[in-house]
Order: C-alpha cells, then structure tokens, then sequence
C-alpha cells in the first residue's frame, strides 16, 4: 500500500474519482437499470412485476418490430452507398486544394455545427412536396416533378439518407483530412515521376495508409446509422405507412406512446436487444479486420 501510495496510485484516484462518479450515476446505473427494466412491466407509476423473458418475446412478435429492423437496415445500407465514400472523396480533393483550405474545412464542418433540430427543419422546408418546394422549384426548371419527398413511402427513406449525409459528413471530413497529413509526400512525388494519375494515386498511396481509419469510421457508422431517432422523428413521426419508423423510433413508441404512462419493460427489452447486437456485431467486426487494419 506504501508503495502504491508512493507512486502516485492514491493522486489518480482521486483525480478519477469525480469521472467514475459521474459516469455511475448518468452512464452505468442508467444502464443496469434498463437491463433491470426489461425483465420487469412497468410504467414506472405502478409497482413493477417481474415477467421473465415475456418483454422479449412481445417485441419479437410486434409485426412493428420486422418492419423497424428493415427500416433501419435499408437506411444503413443507402447511408452506407452514398455516405461513406462521400466524405472521403471531399478530404481528398480538399487536400489537394492549394488555396483556401482552410475555408473549404470550416464550410464542410459548418452542418455539423447546426443544432439537429435546425437542421430537419431547414430541410423540411426544401422538401415541401408543392411546386413552389425548393428542390420541386429547382427541379422545376428542367421540366421534372414535383414530388412529395417525404410524404411517399418510396422517397421518404432515401430523402432522409440525403439530409442525414450532408449533416454528418462534415466531422469524417475532418478526420480523412488528419489522417492524410501523416500520409508522406515522398510516395506521392514517387508516384507521380512513374507517371501515375491522380486515381492511381488515390488507390495505391492515399487508400492504403488510411486503411486503419476508413475501419473505424466504417464501424461508427454502423453503430450510428443503427440508432436513426432524429431524422424520422423529425420528418416523417414513423410514416408514411410506417416506411420510416427505424429501431430506436419504436423504443420511443413503447415507452411513450403505447399507453398511460407507457410500455418501459418493452422499450427496455429492445434497448437491450439493440445494444446486445451492435456490441456483438462490432466485436466480430474488429476480429475479421484485425490484420487489415494493421498490415500496409
């Protein structure tokens, strides 16, 4: 104990201390309580009851539950198409701007900047489905639509997708931006003396270097493309015909909307789900990208 206190083990303790508080009063509680929660029914006004494993099989058979799965799959799939690989070709031409890059960084982090909130309703105003919409307005011009962005099951999701990649983007261009600082310039004037063009470039110097970041970005937007709240919520509340109502919607269904004081075991229950599955899936992610993520 003498030695331990010596060297400075009783100081980080102390130091760590108010963050261990902090994190079991409004991180870790919250989380035993819900795990807790999902073997229980309440409505936290009446004495809860334990139900076992009923809270699970009821979510499980909520025709909503296929449908929110889907729901947020086809989402991680279109954010996936087109969010991903956008903010790595902005990095890359911005690195590669010899004025202004400074601006060009601030204006791509600026929707990031905007409150979430804000932002939904700045685009909901250039969805509005009528001729006079801005983008019916502009599509206008040449002589197409208009057409009711968000009020058809067909165009909801993707709509969503759109302002959801322009929102986020700017934060992964930041980050492809530092990481092509640590990418040696010596490669890049290798390559351009044997003659390769700019995409040969990208694809044999800037891509294997930044193999280890596009990893982890790729697995954090999994992991948030698999808790969609906002936009839908925003948007569309779920619909139309339910085409956008995503996991983390139907949680807030359960627990707030369901009945007199909502369904909690049941929010709980496919909390829990959800969690389970993403700490699972990213834990099968790390070990199969183990050796791609390190090798060069």
């Amino acid at each position: 104990m003498r030695t331990w206190v010596s060297r400075d083990g009783l100081s980080t303790l102390v130091f760590l201390l108010p963050l261990l508080v902090i994190f079991g009063v409004f991180s870790w509680f919250p989380i035993g309580r819900a795990l807790v929660m999902s073997f229980q029914e309440t409505n936290l006004v009446s004495p809860p009851t334990w139900v076992g494993l009923n809270n699970f099989a009821n979510v499980l058979s909520d025709p909503l539950f296929g449908t929110a799965v889907s729901n947020t799959l086809y989402f991680m799939l279109l954010a996936l198409i087109f969010g991903y690989p956008i903010p790595l070709l902005l990095a890359v031409v911005m690195s590669e701007a010899r004025h202004f890059k400074g601006l060009y960084s601030a204006l791509a982090y600026l929707p990031v900047v905007i409150p979430p909130v804000v932002s939904v309703l700045l685009w909901r105003f250039f969805y509005d489905a009528s001729p006079n919409g801005v983008f019916n307005t502009m599509l206008g011009w040449v002589g197409l639509g208009p057409f009711p962005w968000l009020q058809d099951p067909g165009t909801a999701m993707p709509s969503i997708v759109l302002e959801a990649t322009w929102a986020a983007a700017g934060g992964t261009v930041i980050i492809y931006l530092a990481a092509l600082l640590s990418v040696p310039t010596e490669l890049y004037d290798a390559a351009e003396v044997d003659g390769a063009s700019i995409w040969n470039k990208i694809w044999h110097v800037t891509l294997p270097h930044l193999r280890g970041i596009l990893f982890i970005t790729l697995i954090l937007q999994f992991i948030a493309t698999a808790q969609l709240f906002t936009e839908p919520f925003l948007f569309t509340g779920g619909g139309p015909a339910n085409s956008t109502t995503t996991v983390l919607l139907l949680i807030y269904h359960y627990a707030f909307q369901n009945s007199l004081g909502g369904d909690y075991g049941m929010a709980a229950a496919l909390s829990v789900m959800l969690a389970a599955f993403l700490g699972v899936f990213t834990a099968v992610y790390f070990w199969l990208t183990r050796s791609w993520s390190t090798s060069s």
